[in-house]
């Protein structure tokens, strides 16, 4: 498997893993670190690391799969920030449950994942922001990025030697 895939390197997982058992640490309280992530980083690392994606590069475009179960298509965002990042991002809530004749609704097992899903690529400099499309069904969200053309070979100048 290529570890530095569209951006992402090695080392950004192993820091990726080592903020998680920080914020873990945190939060049983076996450590202490003031200096530590913000929950808000947190909370997106660890969307980013439990969301899933492929990333395919053909001739004409780079694209992007990732499952997003359970979401309705206006709940996602696709968007490309500075420096060419394609973000990614949904939120998945628990549902809301009336309570019924008989009684309060309690869960006797939740597996289900809610909350956010997001994910971060660095796109390469051939990739045509301009030209991005979205299409999601059946929980799986295909992002495509139209390549830009090559650029023209430069021909060589030709300067006409004078007699002086």
């Amino acid at each position: 498997m290529d570890t530095n895939l569209m951006g992402f390197e090695a080392p950004f997982f192993r820091d990726l893993h080592h903020i998680l058992n920080a914020a873990d640490e945190n939060a049983t309280g076996n450590k202490s670190n003031n200096a530590g992530p913000t929950s808000a980083y947190v909370r997106d690392a660890r969307a980013m690391a439990a969301t899933p994606a492929d990333v395919k590069e053909y001739p004409g475009s780079y694209v992007f799969i990732v499952d997003m179960p359970g979401l309705k298509p206006g709940d996602i965002k696709v968007q490309v920030e500075d420096n060419n990042v394609l973000v990614i991002s949904g939120e998945r809530k628990r549902e809301h449950e009336h309570e019924e004749k008989e009684g309060v609704i309690k869960y006797v097992r939740m597996e289900r994942r809610i909350g956010k899903s997001m994910r971060k690529f660095a796109l390469p400099e051939n990739a045509n922001t301009d030209k991005i499309s979205a299409v999601y069904l059946d929980g799986v969200l295909k992002v495509t990025v139209e390549k830009l053309p090559p650029p023209e070979p430069k021909k060589p100048k030709t300067i006409q030697v004078q007699v002086a």
